[in-house]
């Protein structure tokens, strides 16, 4: 037994991100990827965003994350690439026959690409974009007296050092605060996340880590573990938390999956509605252009059961050429596109942009 899905190829476009909500307040799920979306329910009629600029084998456009950002009741998106310099928002016109109209946030060095979290717990989530050349930093949406978006940020450096490549949210002290992890170290929530100082930890080495860095107590002792992914070079792995007799905190690296390379962007969902996490993640390829290892090896798509307890079994979704297989490029999204009470699985990629529908357990 196991989750089944059925594969539809929705369009050859070559964008590495994409996110699933209602565009146009219509009350159906849309698909955003890009420089356009895909009308819910059957995604076929498809609408342009703007023009995204070309870079080589890369598209402007490394997140697609949906954010009420001005309040007018539309969802706009929050987008930003390695090769512009800042952090943008697209402001949705509320109009099927409208391009969207590109803000600047703020001037940023490359973004690998951004998550957004509610750091504060305000109800509001900030935005974090991971940008391994500068030290992390996150901005906070302005809202009114009404709690609604004015369509400015303020922003908040956290970091004194760049952040390297990764980065991901997860309660490492067991504090009850969330702290940011990076890829050889993670930052300290202090008591007033606006006002003082976040301690640096150096305690592990990840490379050039996925984003995101997921956080879990899989081990069952009561610490949160780490969850990382190699996103240009070989390896999927958990490092568990243990600590010293005086205290101090180590890490133990165990392998999840070592036999494919760029896995650069990883999700904890119920996939198959057993009430248990499973791990959903795949390749990205040519994360690099031909210059990352394995980047020559088949492509795929894959969700690990067991999580918790470390046994991390793999069951496979899509896996083989990219002409006809699909990865999950460098933003992919979770989300019930059809109200069917299953999680389906949009896979953006140079090699297109599929849809996974979650048809439920059934037997083999």
């Amino acid at each position: 037994m196991g989750a089944m899905f059925r594969k539809r190829l929705i369009s050859r476009e070559n964008f590495e991100a994409a996110s699933v909500f209602d565009v146009n307040n219509d009350g159906v799920m849309d698909i955003v990827s890009g420089g356009y979306w895909y009308e819910g329910p059957d995604f076929t009629n498809k609408h342009k965003i703007a023009e995204i600029p070309t870079y080589g084998e890369y598209r402007g456009d490394f997140c697609d994350y949906p954010m009420d950002v001005n309040g007018d009741g539309f969802l706009d998106i929050i987008t930003a690439s390695w090769f512009d310099d800042g952090l943008y928002w697209r402001e949705n016109p509320g109009d099927t026959g409208k391009e969207w109209k590109l803000h600047k946030v703020a001037v940023c060095s490359p973004v690998e690409t951004v998550r957004c979290f509610d750091i504060d717990g305000c109800g509001v989530l900030e935005v974090f974009p991971n940008t391994p050349m500068s030290a992390q930093c996150f901005f906070k949406l302005v809202t009114d007296e009404h709690g609604k978006g004015t369509g400015r940020f303020t922003k908040h450096v956290i970091g004194n050092e760049p952040s390297g490549h990764g980065m991901g949210f997860a309660d490492i002290n067991g504090d009850g605060r969330m702290d940011i992890v990076l890829s050889n170290g993670w930052l300290e929530q202090p008591d007033n996340l606006f006002l003082d100082e976040w301690t640096y930890h150096k305690e592990f080495q990840f490379g050039s880590a996925s984003v995101p860095i997921l956080g879990l107590d899989i081990a069952g002792n009561g610490m949160t573990d780490l969850i990382v992914g190699q996103g240009h070079h070989y390896g999927l792995h958990w490092y568990e938390q243990r600590k010293k007799p005086d205290g101090g905190r180590y890490w133990i690296r165990r392998a999840i999956e070592e036999e494919r390379s760029q896995y650069h962007d990883l999700w904890l969902m119920d996939i198959d509605n057993d009430g248990e996490l499973e791990l959903i993640t795949g390749t990205r390829w040519r994360a690099h252009n031909g210059n990352d290892p394995g980047e020559d090896q088949p492509i795929g798509l894959f969700y690990f059961k067991g999580v918790k307890g470390g046994t991390f079994t793999k069951h496979t979704i899509d896996f083989g050429d990219p002409k006809e297989a699909s990865g999950v490029g460098i933003y992919f999204w979770v989300a019930d596109t059809n109200n069917d009470g299953y999680l389906d699985i949009v896979a953006p990629g140079k090699e297109g942009l599929y849809l996974f529908e979650n048809l439920g357990a059934q037997a083999k």
